[in-house]
């Protein structure tokens, strides 16, 4: 469920004019195209309906209610744009305080990222496929789509913890594991003392039997391969811990000046 007060709300119906069963100019068809384009969903679905008439702002007023903030965010932003094409046709006013409030609203409910860290996903060399890499799996959860990025994610693990190697002089081969090659740079970095406390051991410890199991997820439970991709849910909890500890060696490293890290500067709008 979105996040929206009942003041914000009462901004958003004011804003789409929503009201007697319209949302803005839309008819059924060019709203069910509208917010399909926008965010993949058919708002004309039953799970909308909501037991009301099945109008429009209703069907608006239930999306809201089922989906999550980034979602709606997504889409409020989109309607925002669609509000300034039509009355910028129609000669109209804007009303300022309105459209800025609306705005408001529509940032901090698309800030509520379904993944934390999922700025630490950058390359760290020149590799022009690493870098279009990390932007199509930034761009899958920008989607709301983590499920169809686990097997990019674990070839961007890959090359990330590669890099890292290369940094420490830590010999692997390519043939090696994710898993192997993340075991012999947390042995790296401990014998060079980077971990201060006993507990951050222990967590980073843990983390390899995580490296171990990804394999099995890139093999068998993502788009890698002809698989029954995994759930939603699930694919959103291993992003969200991956790319914590991703982005808590980030830390470590640029801490302790390692320039691989420190250099790196996330490009997203790059194109290759």
């Amino acid at each position: 469920m979105a996040k929206v007060s009942f003041l914000e709300l009462r901004i958003v119906v004011s804003f789409l004019e929503m009201g007697g069963g319209y949302v803005l100019n839309f008819s059924d068809r060019t709203f069910q195209d509208f917010v399909g384009d926008a965010v993949g969903i058919d708002i004309l679905s039953d799970k909308y309906a909501g037991g009301t008439s099945g109008s429009k702002d209703n069907r608006l007023k239930q999306f809201i209610i089922l989906e999550d903030d980034y979602t709606v965010g997504k889409l409020f932003t989109k309607l925002q744009q669609y509000k300034l094409i039509i009355e910028n046709e129609g000669n109209k006013v804007v009303d300022q305080n309105l459209y800025n409030e609306f705005y408001k609203i529509s940032e901090k409910l698309v800030s509520g990222k379904i993944i934390e860290h999922i700025d630490a996903i950058r390359a760290t060399n020149d590799d022009k496929d690493f870098h279009q890499l990390a932007k199509l799996i930034k761009e899958s959860i920008e989607n709301n789509e983590p499920e169809s990025a686990l097997d990019r994610l674990h070839t961007f693990l890959f090359k990330f913890l590669k890099e890292l190697c290369k940094s420490h002089n830590v010999e692997y081969s390519n043939e090696e594991s994710i898993n192997a090659i993340y075991g012999k740079y947390i042995k790296a970095i401990r014998n060079k003392g980077l971990i201060e406390s006993e507990m951050a051991e222990k967590i980073i410890q843990s983390t390899f039997q995580v490296m171990q199991a990804f394999n099995d997820i890139r093999n068998n439970r993502s788009f890698a391969h002809d698989n029954p991709v995994l759930n939603y849910d699930e694919s959103v909890f291993i992003f969200s811990n991956v790319t914590a500890t991703v982005k808590y060696i980030q830390t470590l490293e640029t801490k302790h000046k390692n320039a691989v890290i420190e250099e790196a500067k996330p490009d997203w709008s790059s194109t290759f």
